[in-house]
């Protein structure tokens, strides 16, 4: 590490920065998610059915999933505040041409550019966060930023979803782009540069792919994201399916009280209670969706299972990225873009499944939905109950060291 970087200056935590930080993820899941809050005045508007506007969430979770590694390598050595500003542009441009669009195929595209952006920012910001602090901060700092990603579910989509429906669903994505605007003028003032790192055989994506231990995040990032964002991306349906008391905004407003707490928690507690808390977050989410499946509807019971379906949700990308960045010593920009390009098949795939269900089963797919959630759920916790070595909260032992073929 070449000095006077900040690795070799890493004295405070500033909560300004990390902030900053946070405000990057909060736009990011934002750009993602907010189809699935004005989903019905998406599908009157452009004329569409309701797996059209799903696809939507789907297809920038696909581009996330294919831009993450090799773009991601690519851009490896690049100055970290750089990237992260030409990735702010491609947001807010991308936002504001779908909010000016009547057409189909233009929105898709420019979902598609917004999910490439997304795509090489969850992984980089982790790692450029944890090049700020001591290594025994790590998992606050991942805490802090992804913090953005529960606040922008929490708050944002439900300001967002208002805004929505009160000036239509056009004015949401010009509000995102400008913003984003915003964030990016505050973060050419205040973040500090952050060299690049050099792409060599022993940091690449595949070698990470032969770590046993990142094949179990893996697994588990796979089967817990799958299990929430199936029924997310359908939130409004699973909401008239149980005739739920207070409607859309409560029930997101509840999910996003829930998310916000176990964020707190998860903060406090994630670097020396990893696997802990990654097995109980598991279990209170499995034991939502059962709960709305029991219950349905029932008024109480229900407003119960979205709190606790939001203390699952909140810590869930902070839980991953910090398991996987745990596992290796170094570029851990290039450990955090294949979990995050899995993240994102995952979320395709769940979307596309969800949809495939609502189609073939137009009376039960909701119900369905669920229940593969649950079963995921399950399956999840299962297996990080038994990954006590992957998921201990001490970072893996260094590797034998590789000569260096830099000067």
């Amino acid at each position: 590490m070449p000095a006077g970087s900040p690795s070799s200056e890493r004295q405070t935590f500033s909560w300004f920065v990390f902030g900053l930080m946070a405000s990057v993820t909060f736009i990011g899941i934002l750009s993602e998610l907010v189809p699935s809050g004005i989903l019905p005045q998406m599908t009157e508007g452009l004329g569409v059915e309701e797996n059209d506007v799903g696809f939507l969430v789907g297809v920038y979770a696909l581009a996330s999933a294919v831009a993450a590694i090799p773009l991601v390598s690519a851009t490896l050595a690049v100055d970290r505040k750089t990237l992260l500003l030409v990735l702010l542009a491609g947001f807010a441009a991308s936002n504001v041409v779908v909010g000016l669009s009547s057409s189909y195929g233009v929105i898709v595209a420019c979902r598609v550019i917004g999910g490439v952006c997304a795509g090489v920012m969850w992984p980089m910001i982790a790692a450029y966060g944890t090049e700020l602090v001591p290594e025994d901060m790590h998992g606050k700092a991942i805490t802090v930023i992804m913090a953005g990603n529960t606040l922008g579910i929490s708050v944002g989509l439900p300001a967002m979803t208002a805004i929505g429906l009160a000036f239509g669903w056009r004015s949401v994505f010009v509000a995102l782009g400008a913003l984003t605007a915003v964030i990016a003028a505050l973060s050419v003032l205040f973040l500090p540069a952050v060299e690049g790192e050099t792409l060599t055989k022993s940091n690449s994506p595949l070698a990470m792919l032969k770590m046993p231990g990142v094949l179990i995040v893996l697994l588990l990032t796979f089967l817990s994201v799958a299990a929430h964002y199936g029924v997310y991306t359908y939130i409004t349906l699973l909401v008239e399916w149980i005739d739920f008391a207070g409607g859309i905004g409560l029930a997101l407003l509840i999910f996003g009280v829930g998310s916000v707490l176990s964020v707190v928690v998860s903060a406090k507690y994630i670097d020396a209670y990893l696997r802990p808390l990654i097995v109980v977050m598991l279990g209170v989410g499995g034991l939502s969706m059962a709960l709305f499946l029991a219950f349905e509807g029932a008024t109480g019971v229900s407003h119960v299972a979205f709190f606790l379906w939001g203390l699952a949700f909140g810590p869930l990308v902070t839980m991953y990225q910090t398991a996987v960045s745990k596992q290796v010593e170094e570029a851990k920009g290039v450990a955090t873009s294949v979990q995050s390009s899995v993240f994102n098949v995952s979320i395709m795939i769940a979307t596309w499944v969800g949809g495939a269900l609502l189609v073939r089963f137009p009376g039960s797919g909701t119900r369905l939905i669920v229940y593969a959630s649950l079963a995921c759920f399950v399956l999840a916790t299962a297996v990080a109950f038994l990954s006590k070595r992957t998921l201990r909260s001490t970072p893996a032992p260094s590797a034998p060291p590789v000569p260096s073929t830099t000067a």
